[in-house]
């Protein structure tokens, strides 16, 4: 009788092993599932994040005294901008760069603008 007794018991253990397992893993499957749903919402928030920052830049260079911004690109990532592009006037090249720095969110400023000749002339 107590071996009877015994493998009940000893059932009862593995059935509650087993489904403990199988809850753990359901769980961690689903937990992939929510970290990947989360990194790409993440990943997009910051695509937009960026691509404001960088609107943020351009609006302010294109509200600069006497700065010619059609020529000019700018890119962020992570709060750091990068200016491209050319301006006429050799002074718009620092102008820019100061005007990028102090837009809000604006951690760092590369600044690659070259001296341009704009128009064609003839």
């Amino acid at each position: 009788m107590k071996a009877v007794d015994m493998l009940k018991a000893l059932g009862v253990v593995v059935c509650v092993a087993v489904a403990s397992s199988a809850y753990a893993q359901s769980s961690d499957a689903m937990a992939t599932t929510d970290s990947a749903a989360s990194a790409k919402a993440q990943k997009s928030a910051t695509k937009k994040t960026d691509r404001k920052l960088g609107n943020d830049v351009r609006r302010a260079l294109a509200k600069a005294q006497g700065f010619d911004v059609s020529n000019v690109f700018v890119k962020a990532r992570g709060g750091a901008v990068v200016l491209t592009g050319t301006v006429p006037d050799g002074s718009q090249i620092s102008q820019a760069e100061e005007v990028a720095k102090g837009v809000a969110g604006v951690k760092s400023v590369s600044n690659k603008i070259t001296l341009g000749v704009q128009g064609g002339g003839g």
